[in-house]
């Protein structure tokens, strides 16, 4: 594994324009909460392919032909125009994980985007909540969602941007993504993993297919088990469209 050490004055852009790779990469190879303040003296992994840059006579330039089109996420003008109810702040602080998470599951066309995006903005209240407002006592019991041991309803409630529920996926998306949600439920709603959550969830349920036929209400019924806040959803897939060129 490849580290680099944060020296005073330096940014998550100039490491990652140094190693060829790109913030949004080092974000979630490292579990970065805020990709604004790095302090010096912090010990970065380089996410894998990395390329460490060369200077002085001979070095070798990366051609300016790229051998595939690179995927290319949101801008924060674009997510506030999506969600234009999400302040600035949270949309520059979000950003990284949001872009990251969508490269990890492959939603890097404008279909799968608007789609993704459109559901997420409705789950989550446009990006204003991570966690259920509700208390989740109403999942107690559920033994579908894996719930099985006295108070897991209000222990797994919805958390995340898709409002990841119960312990059952808890446990499944803990262990795809190689953290303990099972024993750390509340970690779901970090953005460094809630984002990722989201990506997994969108994963296993297969839904790029869908976004790039337009079966916007199959996607819904697969997040949702039916068809509520439909019109929300839609009115969110409909600006997502239209701003995305999808």
């Amino acid at each position: 594994m490849h580290t680099h050490r944060i020296r005073p004055g330096e940014t998550l852009t100039m490491v990652a324009k140094a190693n060829r790779t790109t913030v949004e990469r080092l974000v979630a190879a490292n579990g970065l909460r805020n990709a604004d303040v790095v302090p010096a003296g912090t010990v970065l992994r380089l996410p894998d392919h990395f390329e460490p840059a060369r200077t002085g006579p001979g070095a070798v330039r990366p051609s300016t032909t790229p051998t595939s089109q690179p995927s290319r996420g949101v801008t924060v003008d674009q997510l506030r125009r999506i969600m234009p109810r999400l302040p600035l702040a949270d949309a520059r602080r979000y950003l990284p994980f949001l872009n990251a998470a969508m490269a990890e599951v492959n939603i890097t066309t404008p279909k799968r985007q608007a789609a993704f995006l459109a559901q997420v903005s409705h789950e989550s209240g446009q990006l204003r909540f991570f966690e259920e407002i509700a208390s989740g006592a109403a999942y107690e019991g559920r033994r579908d969602l894996g719930n099985v041991r006295p108070g897991d309803g209000r222990r797994f409630k919805g958390r995340g941007p898709i409002q990841l529920t119960g312990r059952a996926n808890y446990r499944d998306a803990g262990r795809a993504l190689g953290v303990d949600l099972e024993n750390r439920p509340t970690r779901a709603a970090d953005p460094d993993i809630a984002f990722r959550v989201a990506g997994w969830y969108w994963k296993t349920r297969d839904l790029n297919p869908l976004a790039d036929r337009g079966d916007f209400v199959e996607i819904t019924r697969r997040i949702n088990g039916g068809v509520n806040g439909l019109a929300d959803r839609q009115q969110a897939w409909a600006r997502a469209r239209a701003v995305l060129q999808a």
